[in-house]
């Protein structure tokens, strides 16, 4: 299945870069998806970066047919590879499931602010329902990156 989200920002790509290359802010955004652990890692690499956001995600808002394959929680591991301000690569693990999840992330500036786009190939390789499972899969990201794109949006306005 083929995803894709822009999130637009009040602020410069520089600026909405350095957020994004921020632990303390990925962490922040994990607390307003309401997951239940979350930790954040970055390493510096001449321009860009790489982030790795590692969660415990609750599964309590899935249908039944999906906690089946989720469990009571799930654990996300995010990859991000940023070359440079104008953005990157995407991957979301999740140990034990039969998912995957790939794609990009780039900033392009507009007008006085910045869009966010994120394109993925949402994957799940489970017989008859995987479609389903692929659409709430697809929600869910599409939510997690809506709460980040709140606290982004606070984040630049200085609200720590």
């Amino acid at each position: 299945m083929k995803f894709r989200h822009e999130l637009s920002y009040d602020a410069s790509p520089d600026q909405v870069f350095a957020m994004l290359a921020d632990p303390a802010f990925r962490e922040a955004a994990c607390a307003a998806q309401d997951v239940i652990s979350a930790e954040a890692t970055v390493e510096r690499s001449g321009a860009g970066f790489t982030m790795t956001v590692d969660q415990l995600q609750n599964t309590d808002d899935l249908p039944s047919f999906a906690q089946k394959f989720a469990g009571s929680s799930t654990r996300a591991i995010q990859h991000e590879v940023w070359a440079d301000s104008t953005g990157g690569t995407l991957r979301i693990d999740a140990p034990g499931k039969p998912s995957e999840i790939a794609g990009t992330i780039t900033l392009r500036p507009e007008g006085s602010g910045t869009v966010e786009i994120v394109e993925l190939d949402v994957k799940i390789k489970v017989p008859l329902i995987g479609g389903k499972l692929e659409k709430l899969l697809a929600d869910k990201v599409r939510a997690g990156m809506d709460a980040e794109h709140g606290v982004g949006i606070e984040w630049l306005k200085g609200n720590r």
